[in-house]
């Protein structure tokens, strides 16, 4: 799923941060090279707020898309790192977050391969933030080397920690790739541009190429051009994904 777009809304969490840095979306915040990691880590806390706000607003299309894949074999990847899957209520064990996942700590030096949870200590930061920067006090330390923490978010210049969790993850999802590799499959590509297309976009071509029973689905307002080969293959939807999602879901649903 792409990533949204903000506007600065005195209701939306902090808008002192999208108002000083004009941040369009939260690809732009996370890739952000802030001052300092008291402003760093309270851009840590603006990314997790948003995210119980935007679940809150766009939370149905979510609900509606995991309502209609119940009954049917299913395996999710995704670029966005925001964990919205897991929140509205996914199995965990059917997602894949090729690109990391803001609910994570990692080394900042990435001294080593692996990821930290601490779900108090961000409440706190949330809690504790001031002038957009959290207290020195609550910035958390590698335990190997003694760097700063970060979060776990793929970054074009060095890459990111990838933990056992985040190998496990990927097995399972090459694993459902390979048992249905065959089968009547629907390759759904929701929002996914061309900013990384090494990991939806053409491994999802790729395997509907080699799959005549596979059908490639691309919901994104923008119409990307589509090899020849798979054009047989392949529906476009450009209309909002949100009521696309809702009106296939009434539909399904007799309504």
């Amino acid at each position: 799923m792409g990533s949204p777009t903000l506007a600065v809304d005195s209701k939306m969490p902090f808008p002192d941060f999208i108002e000083k840095y004009q941040f369009l979306d939260m690809l732009q915040a996370s890739l952000f090279h802030f001052p300092s990691w008291e402003e760093i880590l309270g851009r840590f806390k603006v990314v997790l707020s948003l995210l119980i706000t935007w679940i809150n607003l766009w939370g149905q299309s979510y609900v509606e898309l995991l309502e209609m894949l119940r009954t049917k074999p299913y395996h999710i990847i995704t670029t966005n790192a925001d964990n919205a899957f897991w929140v509205a209520g996914y199995d965990k064990e059917k997602v894949y977050h090729i690109q990391g996942e803001y609910g994570l700590f990692q080394c900042s030096q990435h001294c080593h391969p692996k990821t930290y949870q601490d779900d108090a200590l961000v409440r706190k930061m949330i809690a504790e933030q001031k002038d957009m920067k959290v207290p020195y006090e609550l910035i958390p330390f590698c335990p190997e080397c003694g760097a700063p923490l970060e979060i776990n978010k793929r970054n074009a210049e060095k890459g990111m920690v990838e933990s056992a969790d985040f190998f496990a993850q990927k097995a399972r999802y090459d694993a459902f790739l390979e048992e249905h590799k065959h089968d009547k499959v629907l390759f759904l590509e929701i929002g996914v541009g061309f900013t990384t297309p090494q990991f939806i976009k053409n491994p999802f071509q790729k395997c509907v190429q080699s799959n005549p029973n596979a059908l490639f689905v691309s919901m994104n307002h923008k119409h990307y051009r589509i090899p020849l080969a798979l054009r047989e293959q392949t529906v476009q939807l450009s209309e909002n994904i949100a009521p696309l999602i809702h009106g296939t879901y009434q539909e399904l649903k007799g309504e």
